[in-house]
């Protein structure tokens, strides 16, 4: 118990450290003499709120990947394995199309791109259900079947459009943490946020369906109740951060076993660490972007992919002995 302790403890003073360095790293470097000086004061709220944005992305996506992984009893699943990033890519890539004619405000893309994987996920669910339940197999197979429908208009709509706004739709679906509404930085932390109490609440649930769907009923655990409840969570986490930030792959894959590790299978035990895990992994893969290549910077969505594919590629090879159960 105490080694543990330890090791979240040390896990987020490594958070401070990945923070504090993050703010300091960029295109225009800031000196810890000058982070009061009004002439980067600009600057240091655009790094600041980039970060803050990393920290719930990587919690976010994250804790969706634990979540689907540990309904769906599936070591390979993440938030994206149900179609919700590309209804919400979707939902995202249509107001910008509307949004130029004249007929939207553009302001509102966040919110079309949420609904849209909101949507997106019901419609999934309603596919799956049979007799009243939503059974794992049937779910996953909607889910895969409705993403790729979804992945396929987004690719026609592209393809097809000579709107100026294609090329901006396209470097936002890559990923990135640039966010300048503050509002809607506000909108997405309680939403995070409230997933993450919603996760925690359903953390003993999870222990149980992580032994099995019949094992889970004798324990007195309501399945369909709870995977209904878990995936809306999920789908939520993801949906809030795909219509912010666009498509960041792999991050929901990679935190939860990491921090399976780190920890054990216990859910409640996972969920401080993956926040502390993923905030760590995606403020540094933000920092690595815009640095990297100065002055360009690299979509985040990129530099996720490549840890995230050979890291599949290790769990394709090696998910027998993965500490899943």
């Amino acid at each position: 118990m105490k080694n543990r302790s330890y090791l979240v403890t040390a896990l987020y003073v490594i958070l401070l450290v990945v923070i504090v360095g993050s703010i300091f790293i960029g295109a225009v470097k800031i000196e810890p003499s000058q982070i009061f000086s009004s002439a980067f004061s600009g600057v240091l709220k655009l790094r600041l709120s980039r970060i803050w944005l990393g920290l719930l992305a990587g919690a976010a996506l994250g804790i969706a990947g634990l979540l689907f992984q540990g309904v769906l009893r599936n070591p390979l699943a993440e938030p994206y394995v149900l179609g919700v990033s590309a209804g919400a890519a979707l939902g995202a890539v249509l107001s910008m199309l509307v949004a130029q004619s004249g007929w939207l405000s553009l302001g509102l893309m966040p919110l079309i791109s949420f609904v849209f994987g909101i949507l997106t996920i019901t419609l999934v669910m309603l596919i799956a259900k049979t007799r009243g339940k939503v059974p794992i197999q049937t779910l996953l197979l909607s889910g895969i079947i409705i993403g790729a429908v979804l992945s396929s208009i987004l690719l026609f709509l592209i393809s097809v459009s000579r709107s100026s706004v294609i090329h901006d739709a396209i470097w936002w679906l890559l990923g990135s943490l640039q966010i300048f509404d503050m509002s809607l930085l506000f909108v997405i932390s309680v939403i995070v946020i409230l997933g993450i109490i919603g996760a925690h609440y359903f953390s003993k649930d999870l222990n149980a369906i992580s032994l099995g769907e019949e094992e889970a009923l004798h324990l007195g655990v309501d399945v369909e109740h709870v995977k209904k409840w878990v995936l809306a969570i999920a789908s939520l986490l993801a949906a809030a951060i795909v219509c912010t930030c666009g498509i960041i792959g792999f991050v929901g894959l990679i935190i939860p076993h990491l921090s399976r590790l780190l920890v054990g299978p216990d859910h409640r035990k996972l969920i401080p660490v993956i926040i502390a895990l993923g905030g760590i992994f995606l403020i540094l893969c933000d920092t690595v972007s815009r640095t990297v290549l100065l002055p360009a910077e690299i979509p985040i969505g990129a530099i996720t992919s490549l840890v995230g594919g050979p890291f599949f590629i290790y769990l394709l090879k090696t998910k027998g002995k993965v500490h899943f159960k």
